[in-house]
């Protein structure tokens, strides 16, 4: 009787161990599946909120730095998607180097110009708003002008929008935007000074005319250089030779804080803007941040987003 109790028993815990385990595998693959429907339901809820035929391409020159390429050209293409729900929002680089390092490096994959305009057309896409995040209207803003001549029959319209200096009321956004973000260095010890890239360009008297404007508005411990033209760190210091400054504070001029910010603005090398300054006696704080992180300089280049749109027919 216990032989057969035994039997029993061992068969009933059988039994249980098989149900459970057959629970189990059930379960989790019907929770994957809601889930992957869930995803896919709200892909397709998303992508049926957006007007098929229009999109919006942002286009910045791009930087292998992750953190500052989210918190900058991220948060400026999440501010126009928001600015602008019923359009996609894309993104494209211009420095194929970037792509390529991103690509190698992180399995990140981004368009270049010339695929991010095939693949829009490929897409349907018949109006097309190209949002560059550019300073200025240098040489990458009009190849990218050149580039999108070339794409007029393809689309029904393509509308390039402004780079972010263009306007009086640009500049003189951008100057409250950099001053109320560094209000609190503003001691009259302390040496405010951006650091733009500079170019060949004529465009390059953006940043003179910067200087004249910001300093025109009352704001004279504030200085405009750039790491590449002018004008220069030589410049700069030119300028703050015989004045009362014990502190210099840097900060890039720049959408994003990537090789310049991070190495000829901050780094440790003897040829940094950090190590000059630190050298001429100068205490230097670093600001490693890029103007895109700023709500309103994101809010300005979805104001530029709002003037091209305003053009489509």
């Amino acid at each position: 009787m216990k032989k057969a109790f035994a039997v029993l028993m061992t068969l009933t815990l059988a039994l249980a161990l098989l149900a459970g385990c057959g629970n189990t595998a059930t379960e989790e693959p019907a929770q994957e599946e809601t889930a992957e429907t869930t995803e896919a339901v709200e892909t397709e809820e998303t992508a049926a909120e957006y007007d098929a035929d229009t999109a919006i391409l942002v286009v910045s020159f791009g930087t292998s730095y992750n953190e500052s390429r989210d918190a900058t050209i991220g948060a400026t293409e999440q501010a126009i998607q928001e600015a602008f729900p019923n359009y996609e929002v894309r993104r494209a680089f211009t420095s194929q180097i970037i792509i390529d390092k991103l690509a190698e490096r992180d399995g990140l994959e981004i368009d270049n110009v010339t695929e991010a305009l095939d693949r829009a057309a490929a897409d349907g896409i018949q109006n097309l708003i190209v949002q560059p995040t550019h300073l200025m209207d240098g040489y990458e803003y009009n190849d990218l002008k050149d580039e999108l001549a070339n794409y007029e029959d393809t689309f029904s319209q393509i509308i390039l929008g402004e780079p972010l200096l263009t306007s009086d009321d640009d500049f003189e956004a951008v100057i409250a935007a950099i001053t109320a973000d560094t209000a609190s260095y503003d001691d009259g010890q302390t040496a405010v000074v951006f650091m733009g890239h500079g170019t060949e360009a004529d465009s390059n008297a953006v940043y003179a005319k910067l200087q004249e404007m910001i300093t025109a508005d009352g704001y004279d411990n504030y200085y405009i250089g750039t790491v590449e033209a002018t004008p220069s760190l030589d410049d700069i210091i030119a300028a703050l030779d015989g004045k009362d400054y014990t502190r210099v504070v840097l900060e890039p001029l720049m959408v994003v804080a990537g090789d310049h910010a991070n190495n000829d603005m901050a780094g440790d090398e003897d040829d940094s803007w950090k190590s000059i300054l630190t050298g001429k006696g100068y205490e230097v704080e670093c600001i490693l941040e890029g103007l895109g992180q700023k709500p309103a300089i994101q809010s300005l280049y979805v104001d530029h987003v709002k003037a091209a749109v305003d053009q489509l027919a």
